[in-house]
C-alpha cells in the first residue's frame, strides 16, 4: 500500500484531499492528512466580523466535516519534513512515512516580526483582522469606538488576500458613515507599495475610489516599529504616522516547519520554492506544494488555491502513472473587492495579464462586472461563502475556467 500524506487541512489541503480521494485507488493508496487544529475557518469571513456582517459562528466548522471518514486525520503539529528519506516528524515525536507528499501549510500573520506591534496596546488600540481572535476583538472595539485617527497599515507586500486591507478601508468608511460619525474618523491607508495595488489599471481604479471616499493613501511606507507610548508607527526611513486605532496587517510567513526542514526560499519568509506551472517542489520530485505555502508569483488567495488544485490534481494523477506533468498553472487569480454600501468590484488576472474591464464569468454577459463597482458583485462575494463550504472544500468542479480567459475582456491603453 502506497501512502499519500497531506500536511495542512485548510482550504488548499482539504480541496486536494477530496479531489484525489475520488480519483486515486484506495486499494493502492492510503490517505493521511495532518493539521494542528481541529477547526476550519472561512478566512474571507474575518473581514466582515469587525463590522457585524458575520457573527463568529458563521465562519467556523469542524475540519472532520470535510474529511472522508476512512481518511486518517492526525491533529498535531508537523515539526519537520525529511525529504531525503520520505518521512515527517510530528511534535509528539511520531514519524510518518510517505510516498507522495502535498504541502498545504498556508501562511500566518506574525506580529512579533515588527517591534512594538504585539505590545501593551495589542487588542486594546492595535488589532489585526487576519485571525479569528483579532477580527472578533476588533468587532467589540469598533462597536463602541467614537472616532479619531484610524490607520490601516500593511507591514509587507507579500500577504494573504492582498485586496483585504483595501476592503477593510472601504467597509470602515461605510460603517462609520452609517453610524453617523464618519466626520469624526480620519482614515489612512499606509502601505509599502507605490499605490493601492500591484497592478497599474486596478491601482488607478482603486486609488480613485479611495480618493472619493476621503481615505488618505500613504505609499512606500516600510514599517520598522510601533511606538506604543506615543501611538505612532515609524518607518525605516524615520517617517511617522500617528494613530488612535491601528489596524495592522502583520508580516505574513509560511509555517515554521518549512524553516526546520530547510525548505524555505531565499526571502526567509518560509515559502517553499515551487515550479510555478506544475506546482512540483523544486527540491523533491515526490513533493507538491499548493496555496499560500508556495512562492509562486501570484496572489495568496483562496481563488488561486482553487485554480491550482485543478492543475495539481491532473499533475499528481500523471505523476503516479509515471507520465510527464503536462498541466500548467497560469497564475490565474480573481478577487471580489468589497467597496462598501452593498457594492463590490471584481478583478481577474494571471501571471502575464493584469486586471482588465469586462464581464465575468460568462464572456460578454456576466453577470458580474470586472473593474466595475456593482451590487451584483457584492452578492457574488456573499454567495461565495455557501460555495466555499458546500462545493470548494468538497472538491466539486466549479463552472469557472481554470485558466484565465481573455474572452469578454476589454483591452484598454
Amino acid at each position: 500500500m502506497k501512502k499519500l500524506l497531506i500536511i495542512g487541512a485548510g482550504t488548499a489541503g482539504t480541496m486536494m484531499l477530496n479531489k484525489l480521494y475520488k480519483k486515486m485507488s484506495r486499494k493502492e493508496w492510503e490517505f493521511t492528512i495532518v493539521d494542528k487544529d481541529e477547526l476550519h475557518y472561512y478566512q474571507p469571513g474575518f473581514l466582515f466580523i469587525p463590522f457585524g456582517v458575520y457573527a463568529p459562528e458563521d465562519v467556523v466548522k469542524p475540519k472532520r466535516n470535510f474529511i472522508p471518514s476512512d481518511v486518517k486525520f492526525i491533529v498535531d503539529e508537523v515539526e519537520m519534513i525529511d525529504g531525503e528519506h520520505n518521512r515527517v516528524k510530528l511534535s509528539n515525536g511520531d514519524v510518518i512515512t510517505y510516498d507522495l507528499l502535498i504541502i498545504a501549510t498556508g501562511t500566518v500573520p506574525v506580529p512579533e516580526e515588527t517591534p512594538g506591534l504585539k505590545d501593551e496596546l495589542w487588542y486594546k488600540d492595535i488589532f489585526d483582522f487576519y485571525t479569528f481572535e483579532g477580527s472578533t476583538a476588533l468587532f467589540h472595539k469598533l462597536k463602541n469606538w467614537e472616532g479619531g485617527k484610524l490607520v490601516i497599515n500593511i507591514s509587507e507586500s507579500i500577504i494573504k488576500c492582498p485586496v483585504a486591507p483595501l476592503e477593510f478601508a472601504f467597509l470602515a468608511d461605510a460603517y462609520f458613515t452609517e453610524k453617523g460619525i464618519r466626520d469624526k474618523v480620519d482614515i489612512s491607508y499606509v502601505t509599502p507599495m507605490a499605490g493601492a495595488f500591484t497592478k497599474p489599471k486596478a491601482t488607478a481604479m482603486l486609488s480613485n475610489l479611495l480618493k472619493e471616499k476621503g481615505i488618505t493613501v500613504i505609499p512606500d511606507f516600510y514599517i520598522e516599529r510601533v511606538d506604543n507610548q506615543e501611538k505612532k508607527i515609524i518607518s525605516y526611513d524615520a517617517k511617522e504616522v500617528p494613530f488612535d486605532l491601528l489596524v495592522s496587517i502583520p508580516v505574513n510567513m509560511g509555517s515554521e516547519m518549512v524553516e526546520n526542514s530547510n525548505m524555505g526560499d531565499e526571502d526567509d519568509l518560509n515559502f517553499i520554492p515551487t515550479d510555478k506551472e506544475t506546482l512540483q517542489s523544486k527540491a523533491y520530485d515526490n513533493i507538491f506544494v499548493i496555496g499560500d505555502a508556495t512562492n509562486v508569483p501570484t496572489s495568496k488567495a483562496g481563488a488561486v488555491a482553487h485554480f491550482e488544485a485543478e492543475i495539481l490534481e491532473e499533475n499528481i494523477l500523471s505523476y503516479i502513472k509515471g507520465k510527464p506533468l503536462t498541466a500548467k498553472f497560469d497564475g490565474h487569480a480573481n478577487c471580489f473587492i468589497e467597496t462598501g454600501f452593498g457594492k463590490a468590484t471584481l478583478i481577474d488576472f494571471n501571471y502575464d495579464t493584469e486586471p482588465l474591464p469586462g464581464k465575468f464569468p460568462v464572456p460578454f454577459i456576466g453577470p458580474m462586472g470586472l473593474l466595475k463597482v456593482t451590487r451584483v458583485n457584492h452578492y457574488g462575494k456573499l454567495m461565495f461563502k455557501w460555495i466555499y463550504w458546500h462545493m470548494l472544500l468538497t472538491g466539486k468542479t466549479l463552472p469557472v475556467s481554470t485558466h484565465m480567459s481573455m474572452a469578454g475582456k476589454e483591452l484598454v491603453n
